[in-house]
């Protein structure tokens, strides 16, 4: 069976980046810089969402489905540099070649980290791959919108529709999921200001067992699932969770009824 990897990343200012491109002075805070970027992205925008590019990614997690294990995990540790960590995916798909799964993926996760791979000088040429060294990839890659080696599960239930999108929180729990506990991706700035970097990987790590487990129900839908089977994976979370100490998964158990 092909491994199964579902991710999820969480981002803050690129303060770095921002100083580089408008050039601002040292004396002015990284708060600053970056209310200063929020505003000039209102003005044009409407909203305060920067650009992709402008992006920088502090958390990158992930579950993996693999023979009769899964795990949940965020890579690297919390000193470690953003290229790193960018390198630590891509290299996993290099070792796996696994299903990626992700809710919106093709519109928000991979973007940036093409853009940061590409400017810490990330290699990933199974990724990139689309036929030229595995003709297999030439009908089914990670990079075309419509082929399923990268299923953006948010994308495809919506019908690639943007206005039909659903929040990945508000969906896990109208399943019965417990979905997001205490943190969203609005606070994630905010957080990583307080220096609470650790609390933003465990809520990053929350959000992938919660697309895993939107994606279990998803093939139980289409049939790629009995309700057996479907029940054994939900299980499986379940027991590898509860085999966790950290008060995040305990709060998340807690929160998922049996």
């Amino acid at each position: 069976m092909t491994p199964t990897l579902v991710f999820d990343i969480e981002t803050i200012p690129d303060i770095a980046g921002l100083r580089t491109l408008y050039e601002v002075d040292s004396a002015v805070s990284d708060t600053e810089v970056a209310e200063m970027a929020f505003q000039m992205r209102r003005q044009r925008t409407g909203s305060d969402f920067l650009q992709h590019h402008l992006q920088r990614v502090v958390a990158i997690s992930c579950t993996l489905r693999e023979g009769d294990s899964f795990r949940v995990w965020t890579l690297g540790g919390l000193e470690e540099g953003e290229g790193s960590l960018v390198q630590r995916f891509f290299d996993g798909i290099e070792k796996y070649t696994p299903q990626l799964v992700s809710w919106n993926g093709g519109g928000f996760d991979l973007p940036v980290l093409h853009y940061r791979g590409l400017i810490h000088g990330v290699q990933s040429p199974r990724y990139w791959d689309m036929g030229e060294d595995d003709r297999e990839f030439k009908w089914n890659n990670y990079i075309s919108r419509y082929h399923t080696r990268h299923l953006d599960l948010m994308d495809l239930l919506a019908m690639y529709t943007g206005r039909a999108n659903a929040p990945l929180d508000e969906l896990a729990k109208l399943i019965g999921f417990p979905g997001k506990l205490g943190m969203d991706g609005s606070k994630v700035w905010e957080a990583y200001q307080q220096g609470r970097l650790a609390e933003i990987r465990n809520y990053c790590e929350t959000d992938v067992v919660n697309t895993w487990l939107v994606y279990l129900r998803f093939q139980l839908m289409r049939g790629q699932l009995t309700r057996e089977q479907y029940q054994r994976e939900c299980d499986l979370v379940r027991a590898t969770l509860g085999k966790q100490e950290a008060p995040h998964w305990q709060e998340y158990l807690a929160a998922w009824p049996v």
